[in-house]
Parts: C-alpha cells; structure tokens; sequence
C-alpha cells in the first residue's frame, strides 16, 4: 500500500473546495432570491440539499485529482491529464454565476452542457491513470445530468 501525502492530498482537496466556497459566497444573496421568486420544477429537491451534495462532489473531485498526481506517470502526462480537470472547475466556478446572479437560464444551461461534456472528458482522462478517480467522478456527473434538467425546467418555467 502506498503512503498516503497529506500535504498534496490536502491541497487537492483544498482546490475544488475552494473554487465551490468561492461560488457560493459571490452567489449567496442571489441564491436566496432565486429561491423565492423563480418558479421550480416539481423534481426540485429541498434547498439545504445542495451544499451537501457539492460538498461531496468538491470532496471527490480533491481525491480524484490526489490519485492522478500521485500516480506513477511522467508529468507532461499528468498534465494533460489535469487539463479537464481545470477546465471543468472553471465552468463549474460560472455556471453559479450565470444561473443565479444573471438569473441567464439558457446560457446557463447551454453552459452547463458544455460542463457536463468536460467533465465526462475528465472521466475519460482520469480513466487512463487511475481507474478509482474517473469512478469517483461518475456521481459529478449524474448530478450534472440532473441538474441539467432542472435548470432547463426551470428556464421553460419562467419564460
């Protein structure tokens, strides 16, 4: 069994978390808002749901990325391998601000699509390291796909 490097696995967990904590506190005020004026599908689940579901993915999305950097590759390829994963926290980072400040539901969905495509690509890249981390993605990208469908209700619902 290899030894475990907390101070890189604490600093990739400490990424995401960051980036989803930054989110939330710029989107904060207008989460609120958007929960009492904006009319939500019937599958919406209850609002103290959401942060403990991305707190988890955050958590998952830290210990993927811990066991494609500590994986025995070169590094231009645990580089490229990373590419998705930056990429996807950046749109990840948007998406909130789009949809909750900007209230832009189609833009907001199209850019989630496009969230959902880049996380499956980091599923794929991950697939190749570390078989363990693209798995522990595949719950991202469920709840990616469900919140696909809401945010999508939700623009068909306040036109």
């Amino acid at each position: 069994m290899k030894r475990i490097d907390w101070k890189r696995l604490l600093s990739c967990l400490a990424i995401p978390l960051v980036v989803g904590g930054l989110a939330a506190l710029i989107t904060m005020g207008s989460m609120e808002a958007y929960m009492e004026t904006v009319r939500q599908p019937k599958l919406s689940p209850p609002p103290a749901l959401f942060p403990i579901v991305w707190t988890v993915l955050y958590l998952l999305m830290g210990i993927s990325s811990y066991l494609v950097c500590s994986a025995p590759v070169p590094q231009p390829a645990r580089k490229q391998t990373l590419l998705p994963y930056a990429l996807q926290l950046f749109f990840n980072f948007v998406w909130p601000l789009l949809f909750f400040r900007q209230q832009a539901f189609l833009p907001a969905f199209f850019w989630l699509v496009i969230l959902w495509a880049l996380v499956l690509w980091m599923i794929l890249a991950f697939r190749k390291v570390n078989r363990t981390a693209a798995w522990l993605q595949v719950p991202y990208l469920l709840w990616l796909t469900f919140a696909g469908y809401l945010n999508l209700a939700v623009w068909l619902l306040n036109p």
